[in-house]
């Protein structure tokens, strides 16, 4: 930034041992520069915001009280990181974040030595936490490990999964647990409620802590002796208090709650905290969007609000009203119509009700949506335990996020063929948010899944049919995956009729090659084509093949009758998908065709076998060889 006294403690920073050099009195004007340079620069290049501002303290006070990178500081979830990103080398770079080629959305270790693990999605700090501290211990290397969770992701069953090991290793890990009682939007459960009312002594703690402290140095209170006072402990102050602290019943020292939004009180504690031996967990109270008025006022807007005005709060939204929808709002809309027409559906979404534009049905029905928290395997097996007592419910989640569900698919769902319709919202490349995020892998893990019927509609209209058609009676686990994003079509409003299960449809006719697409991209196909055709002319006649585009619709079941028209008709076969070329549309294809005999050429096209970076979509598809110029190019070429 150009204004020096604006930034003067901030510019004076390169890495954490820069900041270990300020004095205690300088760290609260130091989180405020670091406030407004987030503030500053996600208005202009558009990221996750009110998280990070509201971890500023957090991420200011581990990074001046432990010697990372030796240290360890595991993040979940990433959007709370920018300010972590900022003192640790990047923020000359910071402009970059979420582009093509630059800084990764989230904390990764392939970008630097203080990103210690992925955390792209929720839940898996202290798991991989525990795992580090363990590894110190055996290695015998003297190195603090912190866990830092938060924005709801507590509400993960793998959080507790992690919880329950923690206390049965030997470890000294420290979780902190930043409690600002949202995720993106509001956090909801029975954990989120316990937070709220989950209160310590301090004066008690600080009692307790020197007391512990006295006893280690007489030598009288090794880990067996300290595993029997915590449980005694906790057995009278459960008593005394009329309440049962849950972390300390899984002997996990507790501390707090305190105000995480103060660094200098913050730093008091983790110095106290940083020598005690054992597991223990550090409650604190955050603002999310803490220090900007608009993002403390409206948190969920200000998650990821894209670009504004920094001085006065005003939200850069273009015009979108003769646009086509997004994908996301058909959905929302369409569901609520069919739940007017039919009492039995539900809605369920593992913490995504806005994203997912759930929050349409669930204003006008409350009572019949549920956002289950950041629990996506909990959210699909509590939607088949609806569905085995007579409901139908529409469980939203996002493809990446379903990858966390997959026995549920299974075990819970697809073995009884329950009526659960899985909707997986943001498939394909999703952007910006990068490996992370993108919806690569649902037709590829889900295709071998017995029971299940997996669909992709081309346009708004498509998918308006398909939700009509899964609700309907004996149609078993149906799923239907579309993109993030806008459609194509703004007269997307449609009577709602049936598509037969297992059809698809020829969309442009031709003799030469055939296109076989699955989903959205093939309005890319179509794009494709017309060029093809606009640019033949009698010179070229000769040279320019003519090319059939069959949308499948369905990756499971295939349209037989379509593929035995293609391979008795045509020359050469194209696949082309948004999600990973093996195991999608072009292996079904392939597998049928070899299966029954033909030895037809074909080329998949697709996303290819490693992890696509962040950037906008039409720069990924480009560079996966799947946007319309590269689809022209293998359909005009004699071998594909």
């Amino acid at each position: 930034m150009s204004n020096e006294k604006e930034y003067e403690l901030l510019n004076k920073i390169q890495s954490p041992a820069d900041l270990r050099k300020l004095s205690l009195e300088e760290l609260p004007e130091l989180c405020k520069q670091l406030r407004k340079d987030i503030i500053e620069e996600v208005a202009v290049n558009p990221g996750h915001l009110a998280s990070s501002l509201g971890a500023t303290e957090i991420t200011v006070a581990c990074h001046y009280v432990f010697n990372t990178p030796e240290d360890r500081v595991v993040w979940d979830v990433g959007h709370q990181a920018y300010g972590h990103k900022i003192l640790t080398g990047r923020r000359d770079s910071f402009c970059t974040n979420r582009k093509l080629n630059g800084l990764m959305p989230f904390p990764s270790p392939k970008e630097s030595e203080y990103d210690t693990f992925t955390c792209g999605h929720a839940s898996n700090s202290i798991s991989a936490a525990l795992g580090m501290a363990v590894a110190a211990k055996l290695m015998k290397q003297e190195r603090h490990v912190v866990a830092i969770i938060g924005d709801g992701a507590m509400s993960g069953g793998l959080a507790f999964e992690g919880l329950n090991n923690v206390s049965s290793q030997p470890n000294d890990l420290l979780i902190i647990l930043n409690d600002n009682d949202m995720s993106i939007d509001r956090a909801v459960g029975g954990m989120e409620q316990y937070l709220l009312n989950l209160d310590t002594n301090e004066t008690y703690n600080r009692f307790r802590f020197k007391i512990s402290q006295w006893l280690h140095a007489k030598g009288l209170l090794n880990d067996e002796r300290r595993k029997g006072l915590l449980r005694l402990n906790n057995a009278l102050k459960a008593a005394l208090a009329h309440q049962q602290n849950l972390f300390e019943g899984m002997n996990i020292r507790y501390f707090g709650p305190f105000d995480g939004n103060n660094v200098v009180e913050l730093i008091r504690i983790l110095r106290q905290l940083k020598s005690m031996k054992g597991p223990k967990i550090l409650h604190l109270h955050t603002k999310k969007g803490k220090g900007y008025e608009p993002a403390e006022k409206s948190a969920t807007i200000w998650h990821a609000p894209g670009k504004f005005d920094p001085a006065t709060g005003q939200r850069i939204v273009q015009d979108c009203s003769c646009e086509p929808p997004k994908y996301q709002d058909v959905f929302g809309k369409t569901l609520l119509e069919l739940a007017k027409k039919n009492p039995r559906i539900v809605g369920v979404t593992p913490a995504m009700p806005t994203g997912c534009s759930m929050n349409i049905m669930m204003k006008e029905m409350p009572g019949r949506t549920f956002d289950v928290g950041i629990a996506e395997g909990h959210a699909v097996t509590f939607s088949a335990g609806m569905a085995k007592d007579g409901l139908q419910p529409f469980c939203n989640i996002y493809s990446a996020f379903s990858q966390r569900a997959y026995d549920s698919i299974i075990h819970d769902t697809a073995i009884l063929n329950l009526p659960v319709v899985l909707c997986l919202d943001r498939a394909g490349l999703v952007g910006e948010d990068g490996a992370t995020h993108h919806g690569a892998f649902d037709m590829a893990f889900l295709r071998p899944i017995p029971n299940l019927t997996i669909a992709s509609p081309m346009d708004e209209r498509e998918l308006r049919r398909l939700m009509y058609t899964a609700q309907l009676p004996d149609k078993g686990t149906f799923v239907i995956r579309y993109p993030r994003g806008r459609g194509v079509l703004t007269d997307w409003e449609c009577p709602l009729s049936e598509v037969e299960v297992g059809t698809g449809r020829r969309i442009h006719d031709g003799w030469d090659v055939a296109v076989l697409s699955i989903g959205p991209i093939g309005n890319d196909v179509e794009q494709a084509i017309q060029q093809i055709e606009s640019a033949e002319s009698p010179s070229t006649k000769d040279h320019c093949p003519s090319v059939a585009h069959y949308d499948m619709r369905f990756l499971k079941p295939l349209d037989e009758k379509i593929l035995e028209e293609v391979a008795t008709r045509f020359s050469r076969i194209v696949t082309i998908e948004d999600g990973v070329r093996n195991g999608g549309l072009g292996s079904a294809v392939t597998e049928w065709m070899n299966d029954h005999g033909y030895s037809i050429p074909i080329t998949r096209m697709g996303l290819p076998d490693n992890f696509v970076e962040h950037g906008t979509v039409q720069e990924l598809k480009q560079i996966c060889g799947i946007d319309v110029g590269s689809i022209k190019k293998v359909l005009t070429s004699e071998n594909g």
